[in-house]
């Protein structure tokens, strides 16, 4: 995959070939339901990945599918009950490039406080289906983790792709973005949820 050098960092191509990059591992995949909130394993952190093999790759195409399905535009693993630290993306920023890729062990730098401008834009979660809330987080985001082989990648993220970013790190931390939300925002997002009806496959909390 082709990379360019910003500012000294060499970051991940995630644009080109968007389309067939995510047609291919979706043809692979298989769809599975989502985990929604209550679930115990979207509450705990993730496992780091250590073996980079064939199980890791289908996991991944299974992810792109699920995504798919789901109509979404970032995925962890424990959404769909994998507690792994890897997640999928196909999200365009506020440009309407469309990026296309996944991370394993990913953390996201933390800025400095010239480049931590804030957007305050809606935000929602396949794992809290129907359900939206404001929630103020940086618009720029780097994420470094690995890719299915081990080898090193380094995501840039602006405006909406640097909230898809932080979202799906948080995910493999333990936190939804419900989290992050004051008490009652919260309790009204949960109300949004339960007064809505998912529009793909979930997984019933027992």
């Amino acid at each position: 995959m082709s990379q360019q050098e910003t500012e000294q960092t060499v970051f991940t191509d995630d644009v080109t070939d968007a389309e067939e990059r995510e047609a291919a591992h979706r043809e692979r995949g298989t769809a599975r339901p989502i985990t929604v909130v209550g679930n115990p394993v979207l509450h705990h952190p993730c496992k780091t990945v250590t073996s980079f093999d064939d199980e890791l790759a289908a996991l991944i195409d299974d992810m792109f599918a699920s995504q798919r399905a789901a109509e979404g535009v970032g995925l962890a693993a424990n959404q769909i009950g994998v507690p792994l630290r890897v997640f999928v993306y196909d999200c365009p920023d506020d440009d309407g490039v469309r990026h296309v890729g996944h991370v394993v062990n990913p953390v996201v730098d933390d800025l400095p406080a010239e480049r931590r401008v804030l957007d305050d834009g809606n935000e929602g979660c396949l794992s809290v289906p129907g359900a939206y809330a404001e929630l103020p987080r940086p618009d720029y985001a780097v994420c470094r983790g690995q890719d299915m082989h081990g080898n090193d990648v380094v995501v840039e993220g602006k405006g909406f792709f640097a909230r898809c970013l932080q979202h799906e790190t948080d995910h493999l931390n333990g936190y939804l973005y419900i989290d992050r939300l004051s008490k009652r925002d919260r309790r009204d997002a949960l109300k949004q949820m339960a007064e809505s009806t998912p529009k793909y496959e979930t997984v019933p909390n027992d």
